[in-house]
């Protein structure tokens, strides 16, 4: 299973939830004018209404050409992104990881305004992007609240597909008093309140090797802002679906003691090992000289690839939201997004088109059926659906590749996916994540994919 959620992971959250069951760094380019409000020009779905997510994101080179650029210019195409044109400076980054100072010229990319359908107490932005050795690229985003006040810049990630350059990393220590940014997550402080985050922007920023041209290019940029209620269940859905896809198979608990520098080895990947799964799913593939720098004594090597290309090092974990869904992105045909999802409807939508998902739950052992564990954090893979409507899942967390295909019960995985809030195994209440979901699909998806994706609110 998962690394235990640590203290600067959404804690805030379970202690929001906690009060209410009581109750009843910025880079040198950086600008701190904030936008006025207005209506994002992107192609992400608006929610819909009454569905608590809104995820919205920049794809196409209409998008990109409507940013505010300095120094990035937008590239047509097949699939069509952002890059650097022009440096528009230099500046110096000092690895914290590793202490080494190194000059970078940059360049940025500023989206417009997206009014969120749904005013938000939570955000999390996920990209997609191709970093050749001496790029990588920054994530922030910058709101307004519904008060009318303004964030700062928060920095959502800094992020390359490698290791070689920088290391990847989330920033911990960020805050205004009515949010913070929990490793991979904008969170409002006190929901409770009735804040809420309005609208949003998202800023890219580029780095190269200065001298070269290297560049950096970005082909997705977006965010899900959502609003769950605060709940310990959640409403039944109805079973409309019967099938199972076929999506290889990998235990993480092969690989316990490899590589513990990335999380204690395998005991923790949960996350790694089922982006993995879906990702040979769509064709990717790692190639011997990808794989040379694991011991060839391991099984399933990609499976430690994977966990050391979604590493966060300041999170000193691999279960970093954005880093996984970028990682995907990196195989040749993949996109990645980070979502919510609001049932198993949804679920059985996306899987009815060929689509499997990551879900993410916390449970006691008691509340899963047949998992034989509890966890207070875990990814697994939603691969299907039985006749009777319970879910089939290739879950990590088994003693072997062969073991990892699991029948849940449909009530007891709704549940422990979906919710909100929890109570631990000494009664005291947890956060939930409330339907978190990686949904990785083709770049070019069909006709059908693509009414499935839009019918979740992802396009």
């Amino acid at each position: 299973m998962s690394r235990a959620q640590q203290p600067s992971r959404r804690t805030v959250l379970a202690a929001a939830v906690v009060a209410a069951v009581a109750s009843g760094t910025m880079p040198a380019a950086a600008a701190t004018a904030s936008e006025p409000a207005g209506t994002g020009t992107g192609t992400g779905t608006a929610a819909a209404p009454g569905r608590p997510v809104d995820y919205h994101a920049w794809t196409s080179f209409l998008d990109w050409r409507r940013g505010t650029a300095e120094g990035v210019r937008a590239v047509p195409g097949r699939r069509p992104g952002a890059e650097i044109g022009a440096a528009a400076g230099r500046t110096d980054y000092t690895d914290p990881h590793t202490g080494r100072t190194a000059t970078w010229e940059y360049a940025t990319w500023t989206s417009p305004v997206h009014r969120l359908a749904v005013p938000a107490t939570e955000v999390i932005a996920s990209w997609n992007a191709h970093t050749p050795e001496g790029t990588w690229l920054q994530v922030e985003l910058c709101g307004t609240y519904s008060d009318g006040t303004d964030t700062p810049w928060y920095v959502m990630g800094r992020w390359a597909a490698g290791d070689q350059d920088i290391k990847r990393t989330s920033v911990d220590d960020q805050t205004d008093g009515k949010s913070t940014i929990w490793t991979d997550t904008f969170a409002i402080d006190d929901a409770s309140t009735g804040l809420r985050l309005a609208s949003y922007r998202l800023r890219l920023t580029l780095y190269r090797t200065p001298g070269t041209r290297l560049t950096p290019t970005v082909w997705r940029l977006g965010a899900m802002g959502s609003d769950i209620p605060d709940r310990f269940t959640v409403p039944a859905s109805a079973a409309a679906l019967s099938r199972e896809l076929a999506v290889p198979r990998y235990s993480q608990e092969i690989h316990k003691g490899q590589y513990p520098e990335y999380d204690n080895g395998g005991e923790a990947w949960c996350s790694p090992t089922s982006s993995q799964m879906i990702i040979e799913y769509w064709g990717g593939r790692l190639t011997p000289e990808q794989l040379s720098w694991v011991d060839p004594s391991y099984a399933d090597p990609q499976v430690d690839h994977a966990a050391r290309q979604t590493y966060d090092n300041q999170y000193e974990g691999c279960g970093n939201w954005p880093f996984n869904a970028a990682y995907a992105a990196t195989f040749d045909g993949i996109q990645g997004v980070v979502t919510r999802l609001t049932s198993l409807t949804d679920l059985e939508t996306l899987v009815a088109a060929g689509i499997p998902a990551i879900t993410s739950q916390s449970f006691l052992k008691t509340e899963l059926t047949g998992a034989g564990y509890g966890t207070s954090g875990h990814l697994m893979t939603v691969i299907g659906f039985t006749a009777d409507g319970d879910v089939i899942a290739n879950d990590p967390a088994s003693p072997s590749d062969e073991a990892v295909r699991r029948v849940y019960l449909r009530r007891e995985f709704e549940n422990i996916w979906l919710r909100t809030k929890r109570y631990d195994a000494n009664g005291k209440v947890r956060s939930g994540t409330g339907g978190v979901c990686y949904l990785y699909f083709p770049a070019h998806p069909t006709a059908r994919q693509r009414k499935a994706l839009a019918a979740v609110g992802v396009c």
